[in-house]
């Protein structure tokens, strides 16, 4: 209910939805918390995350059935090329300005690694709910999904890079390796449950079996996530890359006229799932972080939004995109959330305690400052690009 209130305000104040949504949940969590009043607890908030991973498997199916074969044969390698310029982009900048303000060297590469990382969900809420359409959008919605793929990977190789240092006979060839392996894994397995997922669409016609059909078979996918964790310690199965995978396997083995049927039901089903994610992820943030984080915070904040900004610039130069592509994409991959946390717990594994939850700091103040003016400035820039008809 938090979250219609203030979407609805923010519509009235003419921002985007998921705006609302996040700062829902800041008053229901840590805003009326700083007064010792929890409208939503934060032993509640942890027991509800696992329907936050449940909702982004809708988030990265649905980016992922915009995958269609036919389009990459249109756009070739444009789109990755794009997202490999973009995350490496944020992690020299971001490396180069904690090395300015001297930053150590390892500290600062673990924490320049996770700028890559771009958070997906309210990046599509925002051209969802305004039905953007145009060479941008299409090329955005790309970009973001790839990215995640490239973020982990070069995660992996800067973060294997930085433990090495000053360690001897460290296995630095199986640490670059084993990201190419956890993204080889989830995309096979993301693959065998979209042939799955297709073929019991088939089978199952009535609409409320194959939303039963989709639902269960994206609640299999974020159990194989959450289990991979416990069998398999310190190798990680990405629920984003299986299910982004698993939507592009469903829509390029169905019909398209009946695939849009069934994706038509998803949109149906999942808004109240969608507005619980952004209200929970504004209840899990911190306020309180955001006086701790000093200069490093600022730095890693604006220097990644540059390298981002610049580094998407130049891979749609290096692609030959058009120039409204050079010129407005890099503002729609500002925001960052889930997985940049969660390659904050990979880093404490190699770093200082003190270290760990310096940089666990850092990424939350910018997700918090993030994920409140990302979704606008990508709606501005979606505004300039002649994208969204009526904002």
């Amino acid at each position: 209910m938090l979250g219609l209130i203030f979407g609805k305000l923010a519509k009235f104040l003419k921002l985007p939805n998921v705006t609302g949504y996040l700062i829902a949940g800041l008053v229901a969590g840590p805003i009326f918390g700083l007064f010792g009043v929890h409208i939503v607890p934060e032993h509640v908030i942890s027991e509800l995350s696992i329907f936050s991973s449940f909702a982004l498997g809708f988030i990265a199916f649905a980016i992922g059935t915009d995958f269609r074969l036919s389009y990459f044969k249109r756009v070739g390698t444009k789109t990755l090329v794009i997202a490999i310029f973009e995350s490496l982009g944020a992690i020299v900048v971001v490396l180069g300005g904690l090395l300015i303000f001297g930053v150590d060297l390892k500290f600062a590469m673990v924490l320049a690694a996770i700028a890559a990382a771009t958070a997906p969900a309210a990046t599509v809420m925002v051209i969802k709910q305004y039905k953007a359409k145009g060479e941008v959008t299409e090329n955005l919605m790309s970009v973001v999904a790839i990215d995640d793929a490239t973020a982990i990977m070069l995660f992996g190789i800067f973060v294997a890079i930085s433990s090495s240092i000053g360690v001897q006979n460290s296995n630095l060839a199986f640490a670059i390796i084993k990201p190419f392996l956890e993204i080889i894994a989830s995309l096979a397995i993301g693959f065998i449950l979209g042939i799955l997922l297709s073929l019991l669409l088939k089978w199952f016609t009535g609409r409320s079996n194959r939303i039963s059909v989709i639902v269960a078979i994206i609640l299999i996918a974020i159990s194989i996530t959450e289990i991979s964790k416990e069998i398999f310690s310190g190798f990680e199965i990405s629920s984003l890359l299986l299910c982004m995978m698993m939507g592009s396997v469903f829509t390029n083995t169905t019909e398209p006229s009946t695939s849009n049927k069934i994706l038509e039901l998803v949109d149906r089903f999942t808004p109240p799932l969608l507005i619980f994610f952004f209200v929970i992820s504004g209840a899990d943030l911190n306020i309180t972080v955001l006086t701790t984080v000093g200069l490093i915070g600022v730095v890693y904040i604006v220097f990644r939004v540059i390298g981002k900004v610049g580094g998407a610039y130049i891979g749609a130069t290096v692609s030959k995109s058009s120039h409204k592509v050079r010129k407005y994409l890099g503002w729609g991959l500002v925001p960052q959330a889930g997985v940049a946390i969660g390659l904050t717990v990979v880093a404490s594994s190699i770093l200082p305690a003190n270290e760990a939850s310096q940089i666990r700091a850092v990424v939350l103040s910018a997700t918090f400052v993030y994920e409140l003016i990302g979704p606008l400035i990508t709606k501005t820039m979606l505004i300039k690009a002649n994208e969204i008809v009526k904002a």
